[in-house]
C-alpha cells in the first residue's frame, strides 16, 4: 500500500501483525517477522517456538500473542496474553510472556539465588554482576530444583531494575 493511503492505527481493536515489511500497511506496526527475529535475537527463543501463535497490535505497540486465528480487525477487550511493548527505543516484553516463553531462551538469561529472586519479585532493584548484555533480561530462580522463569528484569549500570508490575509484587 503506498504511504498516501496507509491505514491509521486503531486503539479500540486488535489488528493482526502484517507477516514482513512489505505487507505493513500502518506505519510503525512491528511486523511478525520482525517479533520473532527479536526474540531469537535478544534471548535466542527460536521462531518456531511461536508457530502456532499469531500477533495483534492493541493501542500503540502493544502486542498480543493468540494460540490461535480470527478474522482481523477484532474488537474486544482481550485476546490471547500481552506479550510485548513496541514503538519506543528498546523493545520490552511483558512478564507473563517471558514466564510463559522464557524457558525456551538461552541467552540474556539471569539466574537469581533464592534470596535475590525474592527481592526482585518483590519489585526491589539489586547490584548484580552480570557478564552479558544491558537491557531488559529474563530472571530465572529455581522452582523444585529447574530454573523458572519469573520475570523481566531491566539490567544497567551494575543494577538489575526489578520489572515486576506493582500489582504482581509479592513477599516470599
Amino acid at each position: 500500500m503506498s504511504p498516501e493511503v496507509a491505514e491509521e492505527n486503531d486503539g479500540t481493536r486488535f489488528d493482526r501483525l502484517p507477516a514482513t515489511a512489505e505487507e505493513r500497511t500502518v506505519e510503525g506496526r512491528a511486523t511478525r517477522e520482525e517479533v520473532l527475529e527479536w526474540w531469537d535475537e535478544r534471548f535466542g527463543v527460536p521462531p518456531e517456538t511461536f508457530e502456532n501463535h499469531t500477533f495483534w497490535e492493541r493501542g500503540s505497540g502493544k502486542i498480543w500473542a493468540f494460540a490461535d486465528d480470527v478474522a482481523s480487525p477484532v474488537e474486544i477487550e482481550g485476546l490471547g496474553l500481552a506479550f510485548l511493548r513496541t514503538r519506543r527505543e528498546h523493545w520490552k516484553p511483558t512478564l507473563e510472556a517471558i514466564q510463559r516463553f522464557g524457558g525456551r531462551a538461552d541467552d540474556c538469561v539471569i539466574h537469581l539465588s533464592r534470596e535475590e529472586a525474592a527481592t526482585f519479585v518483590a519489585g526491589d532493584d539489586q547490584e548484580l554482576d552480570w557478564d552479558g548484555d544491558w537491557g531488559y533480561l529474563i530472571v530465572t530462580t529455581d522452582v523444585a530444583s529447574e530454573p523458572e522463569p519469573v520475570g523481566v528484569g531491566l539490567y544497567v549500570h551494575g543494577e538489575l531494575r526489578s520489572q515486576v508490575p506493582k500489582g504482581r509484587r509479592r513477599e516470599l
